[in-house]
């Protein structure tokens, strides 16, 4: 039976070996921190977003950045860097900021997220939904602008179009700032959930699973190759071996592939959480709310509400930028202020391993034993399980489900 090492116990990483493991391969996961999920799948956003998917590249993005960018709470910041990979992202990402391509990007991760909804619900006979605070809460896209709004409203299968009074009346935790609202756009169907909670769940169903060989806890510094292919993952403490290895490490990824000459086109997009206590007489919402022109989002995650926002081009920095968080937390006061007891509001930030696309890339590569699962920005938890099919599949050579152009690797 094949060996598998897994590179990164994210939920990427986590749902792959589940997976492969599944698939009759035996599978080691590698892990650099202490507990799983531990880096961009800690404190995200929760959303699973399967019928709504929003690329960020787009026609008139780039003109919209520079308007973010002059502003302290804008939805980006840049602070420009020593660093090629920064300005080769850069130029990929204005390259397929253009509507067709955006549509077509958007086509293929709707399929994604559709492959990712089924293969979630597969997974809930061995992860149960209460592990994990899911809910069908549904998702609610509020605009600010009239102009935003009648666009998004006049797309064909925008979902339940609502006025600004039926926004707050639906969901009593925007009272308060329905003046500021024009409308929004509802779907059903779309979930919440709790990350961290489900990576810590799927890992004690593999610890148990008779084809999985265990974690184990290391720093990956590079992996190491010859003309056979990959030959071992060098470590902190020593060398790590395997048959096969697949590389879901969220943006630890692009420096691992560098090593064996493999050019990823990752850059981490800093994101910023906050999470607070809900009260019994707090008005949280009860559905998932994205406010669309500041790009924050807004979620109840069993007795707490999350709010995650912006993304900040800053490099691998996890630091927090305090007029950062403190725009952000004046936002939330504003929007929601009974939602949650924000005197005790906690602050997470993390790197979400991007594209130019917002497309993950799955699947082969020039080595024959090296695999990738990577580049899944802010919807890794969205993604997670459809791509960890898509992979296995690959793995075993099945026809994918569907057409994979667009989320594969083009060295």
């Amino acid at each position: 039976m094949q060996q598998i090492i897994v590179i990164g116990g994210g939920v990427v990483g986590l749902t792959s070996a589940w997976w492969l493991a599944q698939a009759g391969y035996r599978v080691t996961v590698l892990e650099r921190a202490a507990q799983v999920g531990s880096g961009a799948s800690y404190g995200n956003g929760g959303q699973l977003s399967y019928r709504y998917v929003s690329p960020l590249a787009d026609q008139g993005v780039p003109l919209k950045a520079l308007q973010w960018m002059f502003q302290e709470t804008g939805p980006l910041h840049f602070r420009p860097e020593a660093d090629l990979r920064q300005y080769r992202w850069l130029l990929s990402f204005l390259a397929h900021c253009r509507a067709d391509v955006n549509r077509k990007t958007t086509a293929k991760l709707l399929e994604l997220g559709e492959l990712s909804r089924q293969a979630m619900k597969q997974l809930e006979v061995t992860v149960p939904l209460e592990d994990f605070d899911w809910r069908d809460a549904g998702k609610l896209v509020v605009y600010r602008s009239r102009d935003l709004f009648q666009k998004a409203a006049g797309k064909a299968g925008a979902g339940e179009i609502w006025s600004a009074a039926e926004c707050a009346a639906r969901e009593p935790a925007l009272a308060a700032a329905e003046p500021l609202l024009a409308g929004g756009i509802y779907n059903s169907g779309e979930a919440v959930a709790d990350c961290h909670a489900f990576c810590l769940a799927l890992a004690a169903r593999l610890r148990e699973h008779p084809n999985f060989q265990g974690f184990v806890q290391g720093e990956a510094r590079r992996l190491l190759a010859d003309k056979r292919g990959i030959t071992g993952v060098e470590l902190d403490t020593g060398l790590l071996q395997a048959d096969s290895y697949v590389l879901a490490a969220g943006i630890q990824s692009r420096s691992l592939s560098d090593s064996v000459g493999i050019k990823l086109p990752l850059y981490p997009l800093k994101g910023y959480s906050l999470t607070a206590p809900i009260r019994a007489d707090d008005v949280a919402p009860e559905i998932s709310v994205t406010d669309f022109e500041r790009k924050v989002l807004y979620a109840r995650i069993g007795d707490k509400l999350r709010v995650a926002a912006m993304v900040d081009m800053v490099g691998e920095d996890l630091r927090h930028d305090a007029k950062r968080v403190d725009g952000l937390t004046r936002q939330v006061r504003e929007t929601m202020p009974r939602a949650a007891d924000y005197s005790q509001l906690s602050v997470w930030a993390g790197l979400r391993p991007a594209t130019p696309s917002s497309a993950p890339i799955i699947g082969a590569t020039p080595y024959r034993n090296l695999w990738l699962n990577v580049g899944h920005g802010p919807l890794g938890f969205t993604f997670a399980c459809g791509s960890a099919s898509l992979l296995a599949g690959a793995m075993r050579g099945e026809a994918p489900p569907f057409s994979l152009d667009g989320l594969t690797l083009r060295n």
